[in-house]
């Protein structure tokens, strides 16, 4: 796990962060998402397609509409192509981080307890660096996982420091898909009645 760069605490608090030229790119577009309402789940670099940078981003309630994503594009383009962070062409792709989505965050893995996550860390801890199992929530600066095949002399839950995760992914079963169609229409119906309120409340003043 990258140490964030100087400024970008504020605008990034994911405990999962990039290296290299991903992460001067995070640095780069984290503020910007910040002013628009949205905030960074992950940057990632590939030479498939060509040259690609993947933006995957979301609002603070998890959800992440087309129209957001194009939203997203039209605001970090010309930022990037000011601050020119990629030496070669390349094509900007806005993404939502989808159902079997990665968990970056602290509360990540409080909001998704009780689903199974593939966990890799950047460091052995008791004694491997690979964890599947049901998420338990976080402890003082830990994830909680109660292991599916425990390591023989691993207690129960295993508890992986924020440091040491390195990547973080849920696994797709039926049950997250249920739990995470449900969670984003409550969030699209709570976004609705916002953006009603406002004229509501003119229609009442006037």
């Amino acid at each position: 796990m990258a140490e964030a760069l100087p400024g970008e605490r504020q605008a990034d608090d994911r405990i999962v962060r990039e290296s290299g030229v991903d992460a001067r790119i995070a640095a780069i577009v984290a503020p910007v998402l910040v002013t628009i309402g949205y905030r960074l789940v992950r940057v990632r670099l590939s030479g498939q397609n060509g040259l690609t940078l993947q933006i995957m981003a979301e609002r603070p309630d998890g959800t992440m509409s087309v129209e957001d994503c194009e939203e997203v594009s039209k605001a970090l383009s010309p930022v990037l192509d000011v601050e020119d962070p990629i030496e070669k062409a390349y094509n900007l792709e806005v993404s939502s981080p989808g159902i079997d989505r990665p968990l970056v965050r602290a509360s990540d893995f409080d909001q998704w307890k009780g689903h199974l996550v593939r966990l890799e860390t950047s460091v052995v801890v008791g004694g491997r660096k690979r964890f599947r199992g049901t998420i338990l929530g976080t402890d003082s600066g830990d994830v909680l996982l109660q292991g599916e095949e425990p390591a023989e002399g691993e207690s129960a839950p295993a508890r992986i420091p924020f440091e040491a995760v390195g990547e973080a992914r849920l696994v797709l079963t039926d049950e997250l898909v249920r739990e995470a169609l449900s969670k984003d229409k409550k969030a699209r119906q709570e976004a609705k009645k916002r953006r009603r309120k406002p004229a509501e409340t003119t229609n009442e003043t006037n």
